[in-house]
């Protein structure tokens, strides 16, 4: 989140007028002495003579030689030395935080013949309130000039080469401890050799001792530059042999007191030591203060990977920063947080992470965090608890590991060329760029220690050098190519700024805030064009302020769907997932909870502004979504009319009253300042005096909103930060005491966060889910939830990765879970010394009919599914795909349940404190885990389309009729929503298959017939069965006709129509929920009796069951594409269109004499016979009626000349299912009904004799025009209409 300054928090707003409020120094502290830094080396043992550090997963491994560092080379407890002034009310001093922040790694001891450049870096302390402090820190090299330590480290010495002699089977012969040229035996030993050759050269009678020292600057606001100027500038007075001017304390004192903050929309000018020191600060119209250099981060990582990781901190995907300088950490942390304006990190943000807080990165929250690397190890080495969903970032290597399946920025590809053609106009690569890293090794020749001469991490422009590498480099094809593109010229941009107006800062950094502005607007530009009509749909409560408060879990503060429908379909990926996030759900909140602009956020009003500037400038409808890329047009010029004019100018340092001796300072030492003169500030100082009555103007305008709101400040303060509070208790780590029992609360609280977090996943799935089954008819469900499923699945498996890599003693592999799941399916295969599947099966209880038993419940089955599917190839893909199949199998709970009762692989597996290790936790994640069971999904097989997939097939013949006299040869054919299986022929001795084919999708129907050859060709069918081997999934396709000619309707052929079975678990089912079913309509309760005896319904009830039939049709076409059943089952199957119609025929049909079956067919073949006489005798009708007729005829010459042994019943099948299609029923009705043929074969008290009947069933089948009806091949094989 952003330095929250734009909010009323007490810690930054009212109070902190200043500059900077504390000047720090830590260092060595000569009274205690050396004390190892236990924290930073995780993992000390007691020796007898002094501390050695074991080697922990993270500690430093030298060429894989484990043995421990050299004296030099460890870390040494560092100490605040001293800090002015004492304490602040608004900022209290938190010692452990800045000692930790300011000397990280602790002290480092370097002899003269080290590189002692000084090191600047910044970092941030984020207060419990999320308000957060900044620091910057400048470390140098002083002299030891304690004869103790000196010796101390001498002793230190003596024992470590006698350890690493040791070790090295040395041989017998007597060396001194300097002579270390190898024998001949020990040349295998030469590489480690070398290296104790070059750490162990401290000698006290030669070698002078040097220990690092830090002075820092605890500041409000994040004014990088300037702090660093005035800390260069205070080392600069101590190591010049010069004497400053006055003495330090002058100028301590006078950036601490007597320097204010810029205000709003201003610079400001004050002295350093030896020149002036410039900030300026954004007005409130401008985007948020931001002081450190972009150009470095896209020269490290290259504007794709910037990219890229961008697109991982708005999706709040765990990120993991990884150098050797803690100002890169901090430069790239601050860089991404900064260009996500205007969405505000939200979880744990600690851009340098102290060493002895490594147990953070077992965090199972989302976090952005620094890892400070030794330059020694590369990555393999670095063992982190999960990564599964990490977005690891080596900066000094320059490449970034991105978690699987991460969806692309919206027009990724207009955007990198947009910013690179800025980057491009400054003269900047917008490649990574090898040569800004320093002690890289050698690079194409050239020493990186030349490189690395200047301060500026080794960027080189100008030199000749730096042309040279250009030159060489593969990329600088592209940038001309680009170049010609865009037209821009490859001169550096220079600063653009008339001669007179002098500029007050350096040349580089004004080109720093140019393009750091002009960067920033490009990134602000996407997402006020992406988001531009936002508030549209922005969900304003409709109850008081105070219950929406306390249901914020449950509400939904946006309409997603809505928004997401207007989107362009390559922008679904990201934005689904996006919508989803803490950090929009918060911007949503603040933009709910602020009534006018007055009361809005800093960020929200500058948003806000320009979002409605683009709303006049566009004149396209603002819901019309293009994927239409804008560029950004925004040139902010502010910064630059500032440092050309500066607004104000501090007091200049004066001599402060001291006494005589005071002052004084040894050259090349910091010294302890006169804190006596540096405790308290002036008494009366002008501005500070100013500024408060106008604090308190704003207060009360402040406090006014409040009330208009019903809230005070400090309640909406407390309620914004607990607004969607899900696991982020925890913004950033105490950095205090970690005694265990500090620990162990963290991890309490990760456990506690965790928990709530699966709480409200499972209900909001639940809630997607249930909402879309009991949807009411019409009210747009809009076309998304296909993509918005995959994301709520693809989240749930994210959780599950964090929740199983909380806690890990060892980590393998990049999935926790499946590295678990396979420990599993290793200790089972072991015990069960029954080879698989012989074993008594565990079955499901079932009501599918004895013709085909359940599947037996097999975690370990459904891990060799997954492992046998070759198109998954990394361990994270195949945890997601077993948590989809288990879910789509509604075994997710039992399984997992299953794999944590074995209780000695999870003790094994976990620490004491991990999550899956809290007993009643663990038991209420696995009951959330169950309410999935009471919906279906199909997660699975709609993802997984490709793969292979076992079917069985069984077809059940009717009990009454032995079929065992059948002697014709059977086939069926079987379609799916994706595919169909072709011919299969099916031994007629057994009646069942089991056949491999691609995946179907969810199975519509099955064609089955025989070739009608021997002696007894009739056959009843009761029904087919058919599952797939993998999911479980059943489908029972009715039949209760034969097949047969001269039977029945003399069909050879029939198209079934097929329905999913659900299996009733009893044991497993949460009692409050039924199994997710339409309710039973109006027709199975009348229709008790089975098909094949036809009963007798009335008029009402017959328009009743039309009426359903087409509202089912309806309520299909107004769900979600990639959410509608199956259309085929709503048109023939069981109360589908063509059963309603078939009883709207039926009704008062003439029954004819005994023994001889009359069809609905027979009766449409004489209308046919009929119209076809009249057309020909030209009977005076309108030319409508005619077409009615043409093509009533053409339809059933066409279905009546099909090579398909199809019976009569079959064809009537047929017919509704085109005539649906072609949106041609209504017209057949009304032509039947006034059909001659109709008076002579129907009762006078038939439906279609009454005219106001057959007229409201024509209105009813005119619903079904606006349509778009595709039918599936099966239904229309071999008519070619």
């Amino acid at each position: 989140s952003w330095p929250q300054l734009a909010r009323p928090c007490p810690g930054t707003l009212f109070s902190s007028c200043r500059f900077a409020d504390y000047f720090v120094t830590c260092g060595l502290d000569t009274e205690s002495g050396l004390e190892p830094d236990e924290l930073s080396e995780p993992t000390w043992e007691q020796d007898s003579r002094f501390f050695f550090p074991l080697s922990f997963s993270l500690s430093v491994r030298i060429s894989g030689e484990n043995f421990e560092q050299s004296p030099l080379r460890r870390t040494f407890k560092s100490k605040v030395l001293a800090h002015y002034p004492e304490n602040v009310e608004w900022n209290s001093f938190d010692q452990d935080a800045v000692g930790m922040l300011c000397m990280p790694k602790g002290l480092s001891f370097r002899t003269q013949t080290d590189i002692r450049e000084p090191q600047f870096h910044s970092f941030i302390i984020t207060r419990e309130d999320g308000s957060r402090t900044y620091g910057f820190a400048l470390t140098f090299f002083e002299e030891v000039t304690s004869k103790q330590i000196c010796s101390a480290m001498q002793t230190l010495y003596h024992m470590h080469n006698a350890e690493q002699y040791d070790i090295l089977h040395t041989p017998p012969t007597p060396r001194s401890p300097e002579d270390t040229r190898p024998t001949p035996q020990q040349l295998h030993a030469a590489p480690t050799l070398s290296r104790l050759q070059r750490f162990n050269s401290y000698d006290i009678s030669r070698d002078t001792l040097y220990v690092s020292k830090c002075i820092c600057l605890i500041t409000p606001m994040a004014f990088a530059q300037a702090c660093r100027r005035v800390l260069e500038q205070l080392h600069q007075a101590v190591t010049s042999p010069q004497p400053p001017p006055l003495p330090l304390e002058s100028y301590v004192y006078n950036v601490l007191y007597e320097v204010p903050l810029p205000p709003v929309g201003r610079s400001l000018k004050f002295s350093g030591v030896y020149g002036p020191v410039v900030c300026q600060r954004p007005s409130t119209a401008e985007l948020p203060l931001f002081d450190f250099p972009l150009q470095e981060v896209f020269e490290l990582l290259g504007v794709e990977n910037v990219l890229q990781l961008f697109t991982c901190a708005l999706l709040e995907i765990q990120i993991l920063l990884y150098s050797q300088h803690y100002q890169r950490l901090m430069t790239v942390a601050e860089s991404i947080t900064a260009l996500m304006f205007p969405f505000q990190w939200q979880h744990v943000y600690v851009p340098i992470l102290p060493a002895s807080l490594l147990h953070f990165l077992d965090a199972p929250v989302p976090y952005l965090m620094g890892l400070h690397s030794n330059g020694q190890d590369d990555r393999t080495k670095l063992e982190l608890p999960q990564e599964a969903n990490l977005c690891f970032v080596d900066i000094d290597n320059h490449f970034i590991e991105l978690p699987e399946d991460l969806p692309q920025f919206p027009n990724k590809l207009e955007f990198i060329q947009e910013i690179s053609e800025v980057l491009l106009a400054f003269g900047i690569s917008s490649e990574a760029n090898p040569q800004c890293s320093e002690g890289q090794g050698k690079r194409r020749g050239f020493r990186s220690g030349d490189m690395a001469s200047d301060k500026r991490n080794g960027n080189l422009a100008g030199s000749p050098l730096n042309s040279y590498l250009l030159r060489e480099n593969q990329t600088i094809a592209r940038l001309q190519a680009l170049v010609k593109r865009t037209g821009v010229s490859l001169e550096k941009v220079r600063v653009s700024l008339s001669d007179d107006s002098k500029v007050q800062c350096d040349e580089e950094e004004m080109k720093m805030h140019q393009l750091n502005i002009r960067v920033r607007e490009v990134f602000a530009n996407r997402f006020t064009q992406m988001f531009s009509d936002y508030e549209v749909f922005v969900i304003q409560p409709s109850q008081d302020k105070e219950s929406w408060f306390s249901n914020r879990d449950q509400m939904q503060n946006f309409d997603k769907a809505s928004f997401l429908s207007d989107q362009p379909e390559p922008y679904l990926p990201f934005l689904s997932r996006f919508l989803e996030t803490q950090m929009f759900a918060s911007f949503i909140d603040s933009k709910i909870l602020c009534h006018d602009d007055e009361d809005k956020e800093h960020t929200l009003r500058v948003f806000d502004s320009r979002v409605d500037k683009i709303r006049m400038l566009n004149v396209r409808t603002p819901t019309l979504r293009t994927s239409m890329y804008q560029k950004c047009t925004n040139i902010d010029e502010a910064i630059e009319m500032r440092l050309c004019k500066i607004d104000h100018t501090a007091l200049h340092p004066h001599l402060l009253d001291m006494k005589i001796g005071q002052g004084r300072y040894e050259p090349g030492f910091f010294p302890r300042l006169q804190s006596d003169v540096l405790s308290t500030g002036p008494t009366s100082n002008k501005w500070a005096k100013r500024s408060a009555p106008a604090q308190w103007r704003r207060k009360d305008r402040q406090k006014q909103h409040a009330e208009h709101l019903y809230l005070d400040n400090d309640q909406r303060e407390k309620y914004i930060q607990e607004a969607r509070n899900l696991g982020t208790t925890l913004r950033q780590p105490k950095l205090s005491n970690l005694s265990p029992s500090v620990i162990a609360q963290t991890n309490w609280k990760f456990v506690e966060g965790l928990l709530k977090e699966c709480r409200n996943k499972t209900k909001r799935m639940l809630v997607e889910k249930m909402g879309r089954e009991a949807v009411e008819l019409g009210h747009g469900e809009v076309s998304i939830t296909g993509v918005e499923e995959n994301t709520l699945i693809a989240s749930l498996c994210d959780l599950l990765e964090r929740i199983w890599s909380h806690g890990l003693q060892v980590k393998q592999g990049k999935s926790a879970l499946w590295s678990h799941l396979l420990h599993y399916q290793e200790s089972k295969e072991k015990r069960d010394a029954t080879p698989a599947g012989l074993g008594p099966p565990e079955r499901r209880k079932s009501d599918a009919g004895c013709a085909m038993p359940p599947l037996k419940v097999s975690l370990i089955q459904d891990m060799r599914h997954i492992q046998n599917i070759s198109e998954i190839k990394t361990d994270v893909g195949k945890a997601r795909a077993w948590v989809r199949l288990s879910m789509e199998k509604k075994l997710l709970s039992r399984h997992l349940k299953q794999l944590l009762s074995d209780h000695e692989l999870t003790k094994k597996l976990y620490k004491r404190y991990a999550f899956l290790r809290c007993d009643d936790e663990k038991e209420q994640f696995l009951y959330h885990l169950l309410s999935f069971n009471a919906v279906d999904y199909f997660c699975f097989t709609n993802v997984f389309t490709t793969i292979m997939i076992p079917y069985h097939l069984v077809i059940v013949p009717s009990k009454k009729l032995g079929g065992s006299m059948f002697t014709a040869n059977p086939w069926v054919c079987v379609s799916g929503e994706l595919a169909e299986t072709g011919v299969l022929q099916v031994p007629k001795n057994t009646l069942e298959i089991t056949f491999e084919c691609q995946n179907l999708g969810k199975l519509t129907t099955v064609q089955m017939g025989h070739d009608n050859s021997g002696l007894y060709a009739k056959w009843l069918v009761e029904c087919v069965m058919v599952r797939n081997g993998i999911t479980g999934h059943t489908y029972k396709f009715p039949c209760g006709r034969w097949l047969g000619k001269g039977v029945d309707d003399g069909s050879l052929e029939r198209i079934l129509v097929g329905e999913l079975v659900t299996n009733m678990e009893n044991e497993d089912r949460m009692c409050r929920t039924p199994p997710m079913q339409q309710s039973p309509g109006m027709m199975r309760r009348f229709v008790t009796i089975s098909p094949n005896s036809k009963p007798k319904l009335n008029t009402g009830q017959i328009q009743e069951g039309v009426g359903e039939a087409i509202n089912g049709i309806v309520k299909h076409f107004h769900k979600p594409e990639k959410e509608r059943g199956s259309l085929t089952l709503l048109l023939c199957g069981e109360y589908g269109l063509v059963w309603a119609l078939e009883q709207v025929f039926q009704h008062g049909f003439k029954s004819p004499r005994l023994f001889k079956n009359v069809f609905i067919w027979d009766f449409l073949e004489k209308a046919q016979v009929y119209f076809e006489s009249t057309e020909q005798s030209q009977m005076t009708q309108d030319e409508n009626w005619h077409m009615r007729v043409r093509h009533f005829c053409h339809f059933m010459r066409a279905i009546n000349s099909t090579t398909r042994n199809i019976g009569k019943d079959g064809k009537f099948q047929m017919l509704v299912c085109l005539g649906a299609r072609d949106h041609l029923l209504h017209h057949w009705i009304a032509l039947l009904a006034e059909c001659p043929i109709t008076a002579q074969m129907y009762e006078d008290m038939a439906l279609l004799k009454d005219h106001s009947l057959v007229n409201s069933l024509i209105r009813v089948l005119q619903t079904l025009q606006e349509f778009n009806i595709t039918l599936e091949a099966s239904l229309v094989k071999g008519i070619g209409i």
